[in-house]
């Protein structure tokens, strides 16, 4: 048998990311919340999206585990926004791994 390779923290962090982004609807809300560069209501995304309230509220808990976005409790309402150290450590660690001339 051939030499194992130890898989780094950092290899196991972006597996955490890139499934906690593997869903189009996490995707879409990841991009909003991006581009809005502000924080948004779940109830203003159930009326964008395709899904209903329930669906939402486990795609939220998804990115909200991961640490890609926070939670902030306003009764009656949860107000999203990306969690921003986490957002841009994501970014950093992704762009290495696309970036052939570096090693992760």
């Amino acid at each position: 048998m051939g030499n194992k390779v130890n898989i780094s923290d950092e290899v196991v962090e972006m597996a955490k990311l890139a499934k906690a982004m593997g869903h189009p609807v996490r995707l879409y809300i990841l991009q909003k919340l991006s581009q809005m560069n502000a924080c948004c209501y779940s109830g203003d995304l159930v009326d964008e999206l395709p899904v209903g309230r329930s669906t939402l509220s486990q795609h939220l808990k998804e990115l909200k585990y991961a640490g890609l976005i926070q939670g902030e409790i306003e009764p009656p309402y949860i107000k999203y926004c990306l969690n921003k150290e986490n957002w841009e450590n994501a970014k950093s660690m992704f762009h290495r791994l696309f970036d052939e001339s570096e090693t992760i």
